[in-house]
């Protein structure tokens, strides 16, 4: 039986981290994600538990994250520009865009997200 792919925004990698219950199933997942998404995560890991946490993160995430395609940096510039009064981010527009370019889903607890095409939304 082969893994599920995911693209996982900073939410599920905190959630993942945190050991949600919600996010269990995903933790065998294979991991898709940006440096943008490492950086968001990496920055609320240090402000919560540490340089060597955060440090032990990066590490181990790093290897999940993927380039951006100008066809992504396209399409999210113009996602961010139609879904700016619901205020998703310009990372998230990203990883919305990369997750629909490869055909895998979005994974996500963001309420900007839910009913969204194409997004495993979780809580």
């Amino acid at each position: 039986m082969s893994k599920e792919i995911y693209f996982f925004d900073s939410y599920a990698i905190i959630e993942i981290i945190k050991g949600s219950p919600a996010y269990e199933r995903y933790a065998e997942a294979i991991i898709i994600t940006t440096k943008l998404n490492i950086f968001e995560v990496y920055l609320s890991v240090f402000k919560t538990l540490g340089e060597q946490k955060a440090d032990e993160f990066l590490e181990y995430y790093y290897k999940f994250q993927v380039d951006l395609q100008k066809k992504v940096i396209k399409e999210a510039a113009i996602m961010r520009s139609k879904y700016i009064r619901r205020n998703v981010s310009m990372t998230d527009c990203i990883g919305y865009c990369i997750a629909k370019l490869l055909g895998i889903k979005f994974l996500t607890g963001d309420k900007e997200f839910k009913n969204m095409e194409n997004v495993e939304f979780v809580k």
